[in-house]
């Protein structure tokens, strides 16, 4: 099942010392690998899609509004626009988490619908909802809005949270969600064994900077 796990793996790196070096590392071991992805800040989009110019069977996902979701959807959408612009296939927008904990579900909503537009036909689009810092009936409101307007999957965190992915939230967001929107796990996955029991809850995708590690059936200690 490692071999099968690797491609549901956006193998990551987004923290902000994050060196060239590393993304070209990075982008090595995507392609020995075959992650479904590597995971990047938007400053290293351009050079990871030139990396893997030639890997057809890896994307190059980015984040948007990261980590703190806390920007307008305007500047989310250019985000989004340049990401791709720059060779992104897959964007992962944090939601606008206080707006939520507001009860403005018209702003979280439109927030999101100005990423999936600014994305359609061009790439696919993850909102992360942030779980550690929202209640049940949050995360349910808020994997409803995603849905409503037309994102390709949830994801539970940002990773640079109180908190990252759960069994329980996994499930929840599965339920939530219906078979036919992907969920992605991502925070706090480590291993072999942590991944399987995501997938077992429902998610299609996990996020993770310990990809290499998980693969292999070692113990990573990395978070993300």
């Amino acid at each position: 099942m490692s071999k099968s796990i690797a491609n549901l793996i956006d193998h990551t790196a987004l923290k902000p010392d994050t060196t060239k070096e590393q993304v070209e590392t990075l982008c090595k071991e995507a392609k020995e690998y075959q992650f479904a992805s590597v995971c990047v800040n938007p400053t290293w989009v351009k050079l990871s899609a030139e990396l893997l110019s030639e890997a057809e069977a890896v994307k190059v996902c980015t984040v948007i509004g990261f980590p703190l979701g806390a920007s307008t959807p305007e500047v989310k959408a250019f985000e989004t626009a340049n990401a791709i612009e720059n060779g992104a296939t897959e964007v992962d927008m944090v939601i606008n988490i206080a707006a939520l904990k507001d009860k403005n579900d018209e702003l979280v909503e439109r927030d999101i619908r100005a990423v999936v537009e600014a994305a359609k036909g061009k790439a696919l689009t993850k909102v992360i909802i942030e779980t550690s810092l929202l209640t049940e009936e949050e995360k349910v409101r808020a994997c409803e809005l995603a849905v409503k307007a037309g994102t390709d999957y949830v994801k539970t965190s940002t990773g640079f949270s109180t908190g990252g992915a759960t069994i329980e939230d996994i499930a929840l967001m599965r339920k939530t969600v219906g078979p036919d929107i992907g969920v992605k796990a991502s925070g706090g996955v480590r291993d072999l064994a942590g991944a399987k029991a995501m997938v077992e809850a429902g998610a299609t995708r996990i996020g993770a900077s310990a990809g290499v590690s998980i693969v292999n059936g070692e113990q990573a200690n990395t978070d993300y």
